[in-house]
């Protein structure tokens, strides 16, 4: 899933607003981490407990901030924040939120970038392989590419051309 922090996606046309999403994650702090920290206050440094512990929940706030927009029929989100607040002296709350949103890519390097990310392409698919050989980032696996329609355009485009992401069946 496309996210950025801008309001925007540059070469993108976001033809549908799905809505707010977030992703929250609670998390206490570890007694040990805590008191391994106070120590190395002392002595100046990077907290390394502490550090995996906040990208661990950061990651997590971001798991559920993609799950989120995917549910709600989004396939990239615009505006990601954090938000942090501790709750008590040991818990701290992430929240990831982000408006999730129905983008299409309507330049060519955007549409290279969707290629890249997997979109059209069958679960699993997107990025295999080194660069330059079948199957790698912006190339085409070897065998019948999947993310293809059968007049060779891309999954985006109907055969008249038109972006076609983010239609419903009955809107075609």
């Amino acid at each position: 899933m496309l996210c950025v922090t801008m309001n925007d996606i540059p070469g993108w046309e976001i033809q549908r607003v799905c809505g707010e999403v977030f992703g929250v994650t609670v998390r206490s702090r570890n007694a040990f981490s805590q008191m391994g920290a106070g120590f190395k206050s002392l002595v100046g440094g990077e907290l390394q407990g502490m550090t995996r512990n906040v990208l661990a929940s950061r990651n997590e706030a971001m798991t559920r901030l993609f799950a989120e927009a995917q549910a709600r029929g989004g396939n990239a989100l615009v505006a990601m924040r954090f938000d942090t607040t501790e709750l008590g002296n040991n818990w701290s709350e992430i929240c990831a939120y982000a408006t999730a949103v129905v983008a299409v890519p309507v330049t060519e390097a955007a549409k290279q970038t969707a290629l890249q990310l997997g979109y059209g392409q069958p679960a699993g698919t997107a990025g295999q392989g080194a660069p330059g050989q079948p199957g790698g980032p912006g190339q085409q696996p070897a065998g019948q590419p999947a993310w293809e329609q059968p007049a060779g355009q891309p999954a985006w485009q109907q055969p008249g051309g038109q972006p076609d992401w983010g239609q419903s069946p009955t809107d075609r």
